[in-house]
């Protein structure tokens, strides 16, 4: 067994330094596949572009098949890779906090800053309001620091909660993306503005 990067040798600066070069390729994608536009997320919302949820789902699968190709070639084990354990109730939460600022922004924090490396005031106002939500969280902790821990279902892999091989569930999302990709073509044509759509 050995990885694709052996980490005994890699030390936290070269870690950081990897973890910037990367951070930094994947706001150029994001600004190059038009995402620095806010309209690009609005349009899940409103049914009309929803390459951005296309996207997630072919990284996702890419990156479940390239784990599984690892872990068979012996360059990962997949036994070792951290998995977050899941607080259900801020998850809850979270999700619909962060879902409803993206329906009113039109940017997630990736996007926020990709869009604001090029200059656009509503992107940087974004930011601005990441960082006060951070700014409320840490200090109003003691209101909410129960919620933010409670229901701790441990570090769950939803392979194993179905009690199925990776393998085997990962075929199973690879059909579901493409079910997902074919309802998603055809609610770009019901709502598809090809005024908006020029602009992007």
């Amino acid at each position: 067994m050995y990885s694709v990067i052996p980490l005994d040798y890699l030390t936290p600066e070269w870690a950081l330094f990897i973890a910037l070069l990367i951070g930094i390729g994947f706001g150029f994608i994001l600004e190059q596949a038009g995402f620095s536009s806010s309209r690009k997320l609005i349009g899940i919302f409103y049914g009309y572009d929803l390459l951005v949820v296309k996207m997630f789902l072919t990284a996702v699968v890419v990156g479940a098949i390239g784990l599984l190709l690892f872990n068979t070639m012996g360059w990962i084990d997949l036994n070792r890779v951290w998995v977050a354990p899941l607080y259900l109730s801020s998850t809850i939460v979270g999700s619909v906090l962060i879902g409803i600022g993206m329906a009113l922004s039109g940017f997630c924090p990736g996007t926020s800053f990709s869009a604001a490396s090029i200059g656009k005031i509503d992107a940087m106002v974004f930011i601005v309001g990441i960082f006060l939500g951070i700014a409320v969280f840490t200090f109003g902790y003691p209101l909410w620091g129960e919620l933010h821990v409670a229901n701790n279902l441990g570090q769950l892999k939803i392979s194993e909660t179905l009690n199925l091989s990776d393998g085997v569930f990962v075929l199973l999302f690879i059909i579901i993306a493409i079910v997902i990709y074919w309802i998603g073509e055809k609610i770009e044509n019901r709502f598809a503005r090809p005024d908006i759509s020029k602009e992007l």
